[in-house]
């Protein structure tokens, strides 16, 4: 009799503990089941909501970043660029920047800020490199750039540079015009206190990044 009680006590112990563990996983496939479904309601939410459809209608498309850079071509024209001083011109060329980003600032854009940031300052080197206009001029602001910021081209790289014949596009895009007016240069020593922006990380600002 003993032993039966035993083996009958037992038994329910092990009946009890399968039901609390069988209780114990329906409740975690319950809980699982509620965030599930709350993750689903809260991205249909989204998906429907204004805000997102605002987003998606102002992501620029293609069409939009053709006509800011033609807007930027423009009023970068080597003929009137060279005119204004470089103060000016870099003025102007970052409130088109940043009116543009401020209105696109919700869409997905980094890549395309990222390009539009070289081409920039491509442009830009064209103008101060057409302003400077000669050879030995070229030569000699190269050289004194090179030697105030350190930046470890040598003479022959820059006297290559100052007398090629590579129109003035293709002369700007050299390693010696880039290493020596660089995106640093650019952005934070040009006289005047005006810097040329940085569309990446302006736009980055924006955007909370």
């Amino acid at each position: 009799n003993q032993k039966w009680l035993s083996f009958l006590r037992g038994k329910k112990g092990k009946i009890m503990a399968d039901n609390n563990a069988n209780a114990i996983r329906t409740t975690e496939q319950q809980r699982v089941k509620e965030i599930t479904d709350k993750l689903e309601e809260g991205l249909k939410e989204l998906f429907e909501s204004e805000k997102y459809k605002s987003y998606l209608n102002t992501r620029p498309t293609n069409e939009k970043k053709k006509k800011v850079k033609k807007k930027l071509s423009e009023y970068l024209k080597r003929g009137k660029a060279i005119a204004r001083p470089l103060a000016v011109t870099i003025k102007r060329v970052n409130e088109i920047v940043r009116g543009w980003i401020n209105y696109f600032r919700i869409g997905m854009m980094k890549l395309f800020m990222e390009e539009l940031g070289e081409w920039l300052r491509h442009k830009i080197r064209v103008v101060i490199m057409k302003q400077w206009k000669r050879p030995k001029t070229i030569y000699r602001n190269l050289s004194y750039l090179n030697k105030k910021h350190k930046t470890g081209c040598n003479q022959e790289e820059i006297f290559k540079v100052a007398n090629s014949r590579l129109r003035w596009y293709r002369k700007c895009g050299m390693n010696v015009v880039n290493f020596i007016i660089s995106k640093d240069l650019l952005e934070n020593r040009i006289k005047d206190g005006a810097g040329l922006i940085n569309p990446l990380s302006y736009y980055l600002v924006k955007v909370g990044i």
